[in-house]
């Protein structure tokens, strides 16, 4: 089948229906078909209508339709009944609302017949679009408002700087709409730009950053390939020109004037001089010099990093006295230098300055001649000796006198003194090189009319060796001699140490007495000697310590010797010679057998035991008699309760308050001869409240022992027993009594209470017996 096309015009659609012949079948049957062909030409739109009606789009329409009103004409897809509308009987399409292309271009609809009375489809559903037509309606836009951007200063003509882009919506197939041209409006004649893609570019030669640092630049892009009429949009550039180092540093001021006292430490600054640099950063760093020679000896400068100033700086000390004023050049340059410029036609990339100090004068303290003084003195040097001599003198132009002194802090043991006026320091002892061989000791300088201007000075003082000294032994000797030694065998080397240091070393000699028998000494020319047995044949038990002095002599002047003696035992040796024991003990055990020695050890244990034997027998003894041995031995005058008494005057055998008053003890009264029921039994206080005898006799014999210079200076107890006066029992002694034993009548003690039931007992029981 050829589908025939046929031109139609923009806004109809023609369909050219084709009759087709009859086909038979396999079977037989005849099948008949039609075909319809549409010619399709795709609708275009203007966006942006202004008209007041719908916008006609085009008219769709299918040989089909007879004009009888039974076609109906079906439109579907995008935009349809809101945007597009189609008269389902003439089926004109018509646009009812604005369309912006910018928005979308393209729309794509679906259109078939129907038949009204069937609903039967004469014509499928077929694709076609409407296309919305472009107009100038966007003007072009840039993606920033602002730019930034820096280019080097003194760039060369035509150095780019940045490219700017502007967009235009407007469709760029179709016309010049979108077309672009860029254009400078502002910022000539400094910058340029490419008409075409937007790059700036440099329009001037040495273009200098000092002079002007900062442009502004407006470019425009203008659609309709920049004809009349077109739209346009305009952005901003800010262009910065970046620092190079084309500026060479200068000094505003070529003399610099500086003062500075002669008293400036060493390092100190005094003074600061300042170079300009119009460039900045890394390009304005500056480095400071001096030219001349005699800047570089006293002085020094380097760059403040902060503030790109000089600093001058003191090399050496200065001196008013010496010199007053300095003068040098000093010469700056930059840190970091750019190749293009330092040939440039410019002035020489550096500057110089001329500085002149002046030095002023202050009151400067004493100047030693020499720091430190070392001086040497003899050891053994009598006090007042002259040791050395000190000088110091005011640096001034005044020359101040100056007087001396030492500081005590360094001579705490004051061995030393100086004179105040001429600096002559003496001995105050005589000095010991063994004890200290320097002393360090500190002098001070001051100035008379300004006691505040003080100098110290070390003075170190290096006692020289005298030979005072004897030599001696190096160590202890522990030296033994076997019994079976041989004669000439060693038995023990010795060395010495002297204390003095002689200039060509130390030299020892060792003698002995030469009529010694058992030793003698071999020097071994090196300080060292040996003793050697000169017999043999030693015993412990005739001797078991032998003592041998040894002389010992130096070799300096005067010669000193000493003797020192060497302690040489006896001890048994094995046939090797080695020591198996020296001390005599062990000889007098070798004597005695081992039966011996277990004897001698039950016979002290046997004395141990008599001794503990006997001192228990003498504490059994000692243990209290009891009351009455004997019913006959009784007497008359001391009667003994638990331990002896004294007499009547005895406080401690009886309580002395019963012989006061007899009637006024309790019944419950405790004896002393038997164990009391009661732990802490109840006393009470007698109820002679006045018994002034007593008191005065208590008192009287505190008084003696008060006044007594005998007594021992710690306090004491002292126990005294008085009867009294008055007392109802009266006195119980029978030494003033008239009356013989026979005579008396002692029914009455019955009378007088558990204290004196053993007595009454005793006495009663008696006089009975002798009735019988």
């Amino acid at each position: 089948v050829i589908q025939n096309n046929f031109p139609v015009d923009l806004d109809t659609m023609i369909t050219n229906h084709y009759l087709v012949a009859p086909e038979n079948t396999d079977d037989g049957r005849i099948l008949q078909r039609s075909k319809r062909g549409w010619m399709w030409n795709q609708f275009f739109l203007l966006e942006e209508y202004t008209g007041n009606d719908n916008q006609y789009v085009g008219k769709l329409h299918s040989n089909m339709d007879r004009g009888d009103g039974n076609v109906k004409y079906i439109l579907t897809g995008d935009g349809v009944g809101s945007l597009f509308l189609i008269d389902e009987n003439s089926g004109d399409i018509h646009a009812t609302k604005r369309l912006d292309r910018e928005e979308r271009a393209i729309y794509t609809l679906h259109a078939k017949v129907v038949d009204k009375r069937t609903n039967e489809t004469l014509e499928p559903d077929t694709e076609f679009n409407i296309k919305i037509h472009d107009i100038n309606d966007n003007e072009p836009k840039f993606f920033k408002e602002i730019y930034f951007a820096s280019v080097p200063e003194m760039s060369d003509v035509g150095t780019s700087v940045i490219q700017v882009t502007a967009t235009d919506a407007d469709d760029q197939t179709y016309g010049n709409s979108a077309k672009l041209v860029y254009s400078i409006l502002q910022g000539q004649p400094y910058f340029s730009v490419d008409s075409d893609n937007g790059t700036i570019r440099t329009a001037l030669p040495n273009m200098d950053r000092e002079t002007k640092e900062n442009y502004q630049v407006v470019i425009q892009a203008k659609d309709m390939a920049g004809q009349m009429g077109g739209l346009s949009g305009t952005t901003t550039v800010s262009i910065t020109l970046s620092d190079e180092n084309d500026s060479p540093p200068r000094f505003a001021n070529h003399t610099f004037r500086l003062t500075t006292l002669e008293s400036a430490e060493v390092g100190a600054v005094i003074g600061r001089i300042k170079a300009n640099d119009a460039d900045m950063g890394r390009n304005a760093e500056m480095h400071y010099s001096i030219v001349d020679r005699e800047g570089q000896d006293m002085f020094t400068i380097i760059t403040d990093q902060n503030t790109q100033e000089g600093l001058i700086r003191v090399k050496k000390p200065l001196d008013f006295e010496r010199k007053r004023t300095y003068s040098f050049k000093v010469e700056v340059t930059n840190t970091y230098l750019d190749p293009r410029f330092i040939y440039s036609p410019n002035p020489p990339f550096k500057d110089d300055a001329m500085v002149r100090i002046t030095v002023a004068d202050v009151d400067e303290p004493p100047v030693f001649s020499r720091n430190p003084y070392i001086i040497e003195v003899h050891e053994d040097t009598a006090a007042g000796s002259l040791v050395g001599v000190v000088s110091a003198k005011d640096p001034d132009a005044d020359n101040n006198p100056v007087k001396y002194s030492i500081d005590r802090h360094t001579d705490l043991e004051r061995l030393f003194n100086i004179d105040s006026v001429n600096g002559t320091i003496t001995t105050l002892k005589a000095l010991d090189r063994e004890m200290s061989k320097w002393h360090n000791i500190s002098v001070v300088a001051t100035e008379i009319s300004n006691p505040r201007q003080t100098t110290r000075v070390p003075v170190f003082i290096r006692v020289l060796d005298v030979n005072d000294n004897a030599p001696e032994f190096a160590m202890y000797y522990e030296t033994f001699v076997c019994e079976n030694v041989k004669s000439g065998q060693l038995i023990q080397t010795i060395s010495a140490v002297d204390t003095d240091e002689p200039l060509v070393g130390h030299k020892f000699v060792f003698s002995i007495s030469s009529s010694n028998p058992n030793f003698t000494i071999v020097d071994n020319e090196d300080n060292t000697a040996r003793i050697l047995t000169r017999r043999g044949g030693f015993s412990r038990r005739e001797m078991n310590t032998y003592l041998l002095p040894v002389v010992i002599s130096d070799n300096d002047y005067p010669i000193q010797s000493s003797t020192s003696t060497l302690t040489v035992n006896v001890c048994a040796c094995d046939s090797r010679g080695n020591m198996q024991s020296c001390n005599t003990e062990a000889l007098l055990s070798a004597g005695l057998s081992t039966g011996a020695l277990v004897a001698i050890l039950l016979c002290v244990i046997i004395l141990l035991m008599i001794v503990v034997l006997f001192a228990a027998l003498r504490r059994q003894q000692r243990k209290k008699e009891p009351l009455i041995i004997s019913k006959e031995d009784v007497r008359d005058n001391v009667v003994s309760y638990n331990d002896e008494g004294g007499g009547e005057e005895d406080t401690q055998a009886f309580d002395i308050g019963t012989l006061r008053n007899p009637e006024v003890m309790e019944a419950n009264k405790l004896r002393r001869d038997i164990i009391p029921e009661m732990l802490f039994p109840f006393r009470r206080t007698s109820p002679i409240k006045d018994n002034a005898d007593v008191r005065d006799f208590i008192h009287g014999r505190l008084h003696e022992n008060d006044t007594d210079p005998t007594a021992p200076p710690y306090d004491s107890l002292a126990t005294y027993a008085y009867e009294g006066s008055g007392s109802l029992a009266e006195s119980l002694s029978s030494l003033e009594s008239g009356a013989t034993e026979g005579d008396q009548e002692y029914d009455y003690l019955s009378n007088w209470g558990p204290p004196f039931k053993k007595l009454a007992d005793m006495y009663i029981e008696k006089d009975i017996e002798r009735e019988t």
